[in-house]
């Protein structure tokens, strides 16, 4: 993207990812050059999309970071002239536990951020879902935001989604789109994804571009889907179907501009908490 230009187009990768990272990686990269086919600046993939699966799966396939994954992606970015945030990986922290990490690579190939997540998944909604994800992810202490081709943006991930605090905090730091990959639930994501995810693109006025994955992976928990991307005012600009699928769609900061001016939350006098 030229300096100064105020659009970008942005390609979300829904998938079912399982525990065979090399298939995994396989399918990831010919949804990428799909969407690459189709002129994109950016693409953003789901949580743990190279490995989905058991627990102890998952962790014996963490990696370092740059590791193995990234340096798969970097080189499709580099080749392809585009942006990637590299969903999540699990990434070798001390022994047995791992980071739950999110990574943005560069159209040059090179790591700009990483994010490693903070609120994790700690659930036992009865009948339905139990999941203690600390028992194995340590969570990580540090809010993300970093420049892409000129724009302000802001990284979290899946459960990070109910903590609106997190969301202001990366608006208030200048953040204008907020990358969102995800496994979210079915059992909740059914009554809460939609709803949060507008919430937080609202009630902070940015883009949301939101990647769940679909389906049941081998752990026999299944995901939602319905990854979408949501403007400033609360409008779905493209949304997934329910399979595997790439959604695309245009991010106009002209339209953040005319938002913020219409509804100047922004401007008004408040208490500097952060």
């Amino acid at each position: 993207m030229d300096k100064g230009k105020d659009k970008l187009k942005i390609a979300a990768v829904q998938f079912c990812a399982n525990e065979d990272k090399k298939e995994n990686l396989t399918r990831i990269s010919r949804y990428i050059h799909t969407a690459i086919e189709k002129g994109v600046d950016t693409v953003v993939l789901p949580e743990v999309f190279n490995c989905c699966g058991r627990t102890e799966v998952m962790v014996k396939n963490a990696e370092q970071i740059p590791g193995y994954t990234t340096s798969f992606l970097s080189d499709i970015a580099q080749r392809g002239g585009i942006s990637i945030v590299c969903g999540t990986i699990y990434e070798k922290a001390e022994k047995n536990k791992v980071f739950n990490t999110s990574v943005l690579v560069g159209r040059d190939g090179e790591i700009l951020a990483k994010y490693r997540k903070i609120h994790l998944f700690d659930v036992d909604i009865s009948g339905r879902v139990r999941y203690k994800e600390s028992d194995y992810v340590t969570a990580g202490n540090e809010i993300v935001t970093v420049s892409m081709d000129n724009f302000d943006v802001g990284l979290v991930i899946c459960y990070d989604l109910r903590f609106c605090e997190l969301f202001r905090i990366l608006a208030l730091r200048g953040a204008k789109i907020i990358f969102l990959p995800s496994a979210f639930t079915l059992a909740t994501g059914k009554y809460h994804w939609e709803p949060l995810i507008k919430a937080r693109a609202i009630e902070n006025q940015v883009f949301i571009v939101a990647v769940n994955q679909i389906g049941t992976s081998p752990n026999n928990i299944t995901c939602y889907g319905k990854s979408m991307i949501v403007d400033p005012w609360g409008r779905v600009l493209a949304e997934a179907e329910d399979d595997d699928n790439i959604i695309s769609a245009e991010i106009d900061l002209n339209v953040l501009d005319t938002v913020r001016a219409d509804i100047p939350s922004f401007s008004h006098r408040r208490i500097d908490l952060y």
